[in-house]
């Protein structure tokens, strides 16, 4: 009988879905990233994160062919997005921590618009526009236009056109602003069985505790370089801390959280 391979195996033997090498970014004088190694297989969970400034972002838009004039090496599926064209980009799905809607189209509208652009075709688009919002409890305002809609309900929006062409490499910042608490849970466990049927998710948060829980790797940025790269166990192990803001803490040096909010306090005593 042939031994089942366990999960973790499975993903050191895919072949990697996003390769990056001594990727640099500069801007005016200073390089926002300098000399990133990075590498993501199928069905991980990647806690992207790091202090403002860090380099997420940039990295992430590279990723995503918005952001030009970087050098190093960046592959997906297997090519240089330099000299891949744009079809790579239909296996991608993103959500952006600040995203402009067509405010004037209804959610149907926008839904399906979006999944043509991505190669679906209209009626295809449609009913699966229809099934992600009904799966969202959006179904009686997809006829409404996205102007009406709460920060939440455009959050489940955006959600959806992400996740509407089944993409197989998916970048999520900030993906739960906005959620209430029982949508919170359910994206936690969308994000689980995504990650199960094999894609790969790169997940940008400042919320320590949520990255902690979901996230079978984390990335730490720091300086423009990779500062950290294990399972939250493994940085535990080396680090010592008990939390994941405690070691994000140890890890960028920033230890005066308590000293900042105190003279925040003391402004607000002014008389």
């Amino acid at each position: 009988m042939e031994q089942a391979i366990p999960p973790k195996d499975r993903e050191a033997q895919a072949e990697a879905v996003l390769s990056i090498r001594e990727l640099r970014m500069k801007y005016a004088d200073r390089y926002v990233l300098n000399g990133i190694d990075l590498e993501a297989r199928p069905g991980q969970i990647i806690g992207y994160i790091g202090p403002n400034g860090a380099g997420k972002s940039t990295t992430i838009k590279i990723m995503l062919g918005l952001v030009k004039g970087y050098s190093g090496e960046v592959k997906l599926f297997g090519r240089d997005i330099a000299e891949a064209g744009s079809e790579y980009k239909r296996r991608i799905g993103y959500v952006p921590e600040t995203a402009e809607l067509y405010d004037n189209l209804t959610a149907r509208e926008y839904l399906t618009f979006t999944g043509e652009l991505y190669g679906l075709a209209p009626e295809l688009a449609e009913r699966k526009a229809r099934m992600l919002m009904e799966a969202f409890g959006l179904s009686e305002a997809i006829d409404s236009r996205i102007a009406a809609y709460s920060k939440g309900m455009k959050q489940k929006v955006l959600l959806s056109s992400c996740l509407l062409h089944d993409p197989d490499l998916i970048f999520l910042d900030e993906p739960l602003s906005g959620l209430d608490a029982n949508s919170v849970m359910v994206v936690k466990e969308l994000l689980e069985l995504l990650a199960a049927r094999g894609k790969t998710v790169f997940y940008s948060s400042h919320i320590m505790d949520v990255v902690e829980k979901i996230s079978s790797r984390i990335v730490l940025l720091s300086g423009g370089r990779v500062a950290a790269d294990g399972s939250f166990e493994e940085l535990r192990a080396r680090g010592g801390e008990k939390s994941l803001e405690e070691l994000f803490n140890q890890l960028t040096d920033f230890h005066e959280h308590r000293q900042i909010a105190e003279r925040l306090v003391g402004v607000l005593e002014e008389r």
